[in-house]
């Protein structure tokens, strides 16, 4: 299969612009295939799969598999990653459940636009690895535990954000594993589990609701689609939207993010809200750098200022994954815009799972 042509979104951005900033992504990519936050900085493994994503997107196989094949050398023997690695060598912390479980993504959207089943087969044994780290954390209710400490010992709470960015991982690798004809029905059921509780009992995570990724991951990774997305992001839009410049990344601070309204625009085309999406897409235009098709993080508005003084990576891999999801240029798009099949509302009162221990 030939390499796709990069993406566009008509009178935002066009395909040489995100060829520049796949462009920057190359730049910034070591000669391990590593791709850290910006040229020497540290790399973190869900970040990195997020920029080889948007390799894939524009193009660039060869660079997002030397990106892949990386990340899978330097798993650890419990199929985790450090959460930070830095010049080469892992920071002493937590290994993060959704850091595990997010190769999967990448490498079942990798398979879709390249249709490459011996990449997939090559990778396979670190997907797996991933995942059995992943459901290692999960509770007898479902939820999944955000990480595991230096010793080994499960944190005490789940996160919203992270396990709707697992529940995700779980469907792509229930999905990878089928095309291989490696099926996997506990992982589906984990899905499906973990998909129910996102959606019907949000009170089982710990609060982080300030933060606006809560407001809308629980669209982006597949558990809620349909009119209750609509309704979920109507609720909170004032609290996080800033007209003509993207969204806040908390409530209470006057600062908005790229990455983040680019995960929202990719939350709005899986619902259909294509026009509203694109709008939103435009207004963090401004944080491109044109020089080299770069973006800052965010912006702080009450100062005037670019904040923090970066130009990180994966904003510039969500802005190309975005105009992805926008346009249904690649068939990697499907990973964020295909509805699942376990989003049925159901009474949330009568399922029982909610006072499971």
């Amino acid at each position: 299969m030939s390499p796709p042509e990069p993406p566009h979104v008509p009178g935002v951005l066009s395909r040489d612009d995100v060829t520049r900033s796949a462009g920057y992504l190359l730049a910034c990519q070591e000669p391990s295939g590593a791709i850290p936050w910006f040229r020497g900085g540290h790399v973190d493994p869900w970040d990195h799969v997020e920029c080889a994503m948007a390799l894939s997107v524009a193009g660039h196989v060869e660079a997002a598999e030397r990106a892949y094949d990386w990340l899978a050398a330097v798993q650890g023997p419990d199929g985790a990653w450090p959460a930070k690695i830095r010049q080469g060598r892992p920071v002493p912390g937590p290994r993060e459940a959704n850091h595990a479980g997010y190769l999967a993504v990448g490498v079942w959207h990798h398979l879709l636009i390249t249709g490459d089943t011996a990449f997939a087969e090559r990778l396979w044994p670190a997907v797996q690895a991933g995942i059995g780290f992943v459901l290692g954390l999960r509770t007898g209710r479902g939820e999944i535990l955000w990480a595991r400490d230096a010793h080994g010992r499960p944190g005490d709470h789940a996160l919203l954000t992270g396990s709707a960015s697992l529940h995700q991982a779980l469907r792509c690798a229930t999905a990878l594993a089928e095309r291989l004809d490696r099926p996997q029905p506990d992982w589906e059921l984990a899905a499906a589990r973990l998909g129910h509780l996102i959606a019907e009992h949000e009170r089982v995570f710990a609060d982080r609701g300030r933060f606006s990724m809560d407001w809308y991951y629980p669209i982006l990774g597949g558990a809620v689609r349909g009119e209750r997305a609509a309704e979920r992001l109507r609720e909170r839009w004032d609290t996080f939207v800033v007209p003509g410049l993207g969204i806040r990344c908390v409530s209470d601070q006057p600062w908005v993010t790229g990455a983040e309204t680019s995960e929202l625009v990719i939350a709005l085309a899986a619902i259909g809200e294509v026009e509203q999406a694109t709008r939103l897409f435009g207004d963090i235009q401004h944080l491109r750098d044109a020089d080299d098709g770069a973006y800052w993080t965010g912006y702080q508005f009450a100062e005037d200022v670019n904040w923090p003084v970066e130009r990180s990576t994966w904003t510039a891999a969500a802005v190309i994954l975005a105009a992805d999801a926008l346009s249904g240029a690649t068939p990697g798009a499907r990973v964020f815009t295909d509805a699942p099949a376990d989003v049925t509302p159901t009474d949330p009162e009568s399922c029982g799972c909610a006072v499971r221990v």
